[in-house]
């Protein structure tokens, strides 16, 4: 398989548009899959809804997780996702406009690899955007694809 993904959990336009814009511009050439809640998340990943035809010997190379989310919360998917044999050791980024202490030691609990505030300022928001891809996507050695 070429790239590899990265699910960005997203549910806010103008953060996911941001967020898109960041990527092109760090040259970060992996495909990006969205979701607009947590429902669609964990859809996406263990192949249910309108995800239940996909492949999930192909797991995303990372998330980027809201944790304001509709229908299910961030911390809700974290949790689901920490507690299946398939996506337990998926690299998860919490990325919130979130300053509560609470969410970020919910975040951690779960189970979250890194937790992230969102900066308002779009030069700020570019350079961890590029810092996320570059440790990541480049310097970060996933557990290796479990098959079967």
């Amino acid at each position: 398989m070429g790239n590899t993904v990265i699910l960005l959990v997203e549910d806010n336009p103008d953060d996911e548009a941001l967020m898109l814009r960041a990527f092109k511009k760090s040259n970060i050439q992996n495909e990006i899959v969205v979701a607009r809640d947590g429902v669609e998340a964990l859809d996406y990943l263990f192949g249910t809804g309108s995800y239940a035809n996909r492949d999930l010997d192909y797991m995303p190379q990372l998330i980027l997780l809201d944790l304001k989310l509709p229908k299910i919360d961030g911390l809700e998917v974290l949790e689901q996702l920490r507690g299946d044999q398939r996506t337990r050791h998926l690299p998860v980024v919490v990325l919130t406009s979130s300053r509560e202490q609470e969410d970020l030691m919910a975040a951690y609990q779960n189970g979250a690899n890194s937790y992230v505030r969102k900066p308002v300022d779009f030069v700020e928001f570019m350079q961890a955007v590029t810092q996320l891809g570059l440790y990541w996507l480049v310097l970060n050695e996933p557990p290796p694809a479990r098959k079967g």
